[in-house]
């Protein structure tokens, strides 16, 4: 399948091909850096989500597999734990629903994302900008990370404040002070750094005062490794029995379950879709720069697989998956695109999904440490909205493009709502992205022509122009 590259020496300077490779004994060796990138957020965010890690971690290397067989090994890309679906997560349970709510809505989500890769496949990558120009996009992205914010204030951080500041300050010093790859997995550094830090809290400070599912005073240790003693060190990820779950006291240790279909959490949870088509899309672009080959043929393949192994995952019980800006730019620093090494770090994330003393040791990650993560995390999430914009060169001087954006972004992060019979509400971020991409469409239609024109002058990431040189094979043929 992989052609040797220059008899598996590799020159200063030189490019490995999507479809070439270095001698395996250095593919593995990539394929390992590739893990070390993915491994931290592919575990963090199933945590934040109330699900469990050693799945997921399980589950992104099938769907890398499903992924590079779909594109025919063209776009090398992990796919890993969307970060996307956390504050969707948070919404759910707060409104009553349990984990099989959440994966049962996303893998709808998936199933969405899935039909909108196939109409990319056969209309073209213009069709989705018409729909989502990036003013809308960006809005989009903004409010779903914005929305987290009462996550930090109200679920990590006031399990033990000053540590969560502590990991805070943690998390900046080494996302501006580490540089090169070091500077790509600093969230992952800070929780292992948090995690230790911990531990040495409780065995200096004593175990902390916390409140228990029943209102009572109890004292708990930041670090509790009870489970991590029981668990084996081969095995399947646990078989949950969501009928005793209650949210906050289960939340990281959810394992294979059925998803269930509840219409109110799918409604919360289908924006997110216009993200994961921007996310998708610009990681497309971003490997066709680099690897110089017209990957646009490809976009809707590229789409539809993330949804199909989305629907995969959670079907399941793990999260969705979506392509990791990590490993693209562990490409960039190697200038090694094989696809080959991604094939290895899939099967490494398999076989750690075999372990449950691993998935064990990652759910017992401290509260503040989530906190003190997600403070920052959380943030950048919605900053990638103002990114499109800047990038994009979004006009807010234009009315079409500031009142629509105005109106969702505050919907969606004041967590605003309307109801809908008795015992439904639409708020949040569906109803702020409803916002945003219905005022915006309804706003063209009684706009002055005028103010189109200079509106369409944005076009979104994915459209931006590249200099491709023919990898050899007909683009026709990949939309086949």
């Amino acid at each position: 399948m992989w052609k040797l590259h220059n008899n598996g020496i590799l020159e200063p300077g030189a490019v490995v091909r999507p479809r070439e490779r270095l001698s395996w004994g250095r593919t593995i060796g990539l394929g390992a850096q590739h893990v070390v990138a993915m491994f931290g957020a592919t575990f963090v965010f199933p945590l934040l989500m109330g699900l469990n890690a050693q799945l997921a971690v399980m589950m992104s290397g099938v769907a890398t597999l499903i992924f590079l067989f779909v594109v025919k090994h063209k776009v090398p890309s992990y796919l890993g734990s969307s970060a996307s679906f956390v504050g969707v997560a948070t919404a759910i349970y707060s409104a009553g629903g349990n984990p099989a709510d959440l994966t049962g809505a996303l893998f709808v989500v998936g199933l969405t994302l899935f039909m909108v890769g196939l109409i990319i496949h056969f209309a073209g990558a213009r069709v989705i900008h018409k729909a989502l120009p990036p003013v809308v996009t960006g809005a989009v992205v903004l409010l779903i990370g914005f929305n987290l914010a009462p996550v930090v204030a109200t679920v990590y951080w006031p399990v033990d404040p000053w540590l969560a500041f502590v990991v805070m300050l943690i998390v900046i010093a080494l996302s501006i002070g580490l540089r090169g790859f070091l500077g790509r997995i600093a969230i992952f550094l800070a929780l292992v750094i948090g995690y230790i830090l911990s531990w040495i809290v409780d065995l200096v400070a004593g175990p902390m005062t916390s409140v228990d599912a029943s209102g009572a005073a109890v004292e708990t240790f930041r670090v509790d490794w009870s489970g991590v003693v029981s668990a084996n060190w081969f095995g399947l990820p646990p078989v949950t029995d969501l009928a005793n779950w209650a949210y906050g006291a289960d939340t990281n240790v959810v394992g294979f379950h059925l998803p269930s279909f509840n219409l109110a959490a799918i409604i919360v949870a289908l924006p997110v879709v216009i993200a994961l088509i921007a996310e998708n899309a610009g990681h497309v672009k971003a490997v066709a720069e680099m690897t110089g080959d017209d990957l646009d043929p490809l976009m809707g393949r590229a789409v539809a697989a993330d949804g199909a192994t989305s629907m995969l995952a959670t079907v399941v019980g793990a999260g969705p998956t979506t392509t990791y800006a990590e490993n693209i730019g562990v490409m960039a620093a190697s200038r090694v695109y094989s696809t080959a090494a991604y094939v290895v770090a899939a099967i490494v994330a398999i076989l750690f999904g075999f372990s449950p003393k691993f998935g064990a040791v990652i759910s017992a990650t401290p509260s503040a440490v989530l906190g003190g993560i997600t403070v920052v995390l959380y943030g950048m999430i919605g900053l990638l909205g103002a990114k499109i914009w800047h990038e994009n060169k979004v006009d807010f001087g234009n009315p079409l493009n500031l009142i629509p954006a105005a109106a969702g972004i505050i919907i969606g992060i004041g967590n605003v709502s309307v109801p809908i019979g008795d015992d439904f509400e639409l708020g949040g971020i569906a109803l702020g992205t409803m916002v945003t991409i219905g005022v915006y469409h309804l706003a063209r239609l009684i706009a002055p022509k005028s103010m189109k024109d200079a509106a369409d002058g944005a076009s979104l990431i994915y459209d931006a122009p590249g200099i491709y040189e023919s990898d050899g094979d007909d683009p026709a043929e990949d939309r086949a």
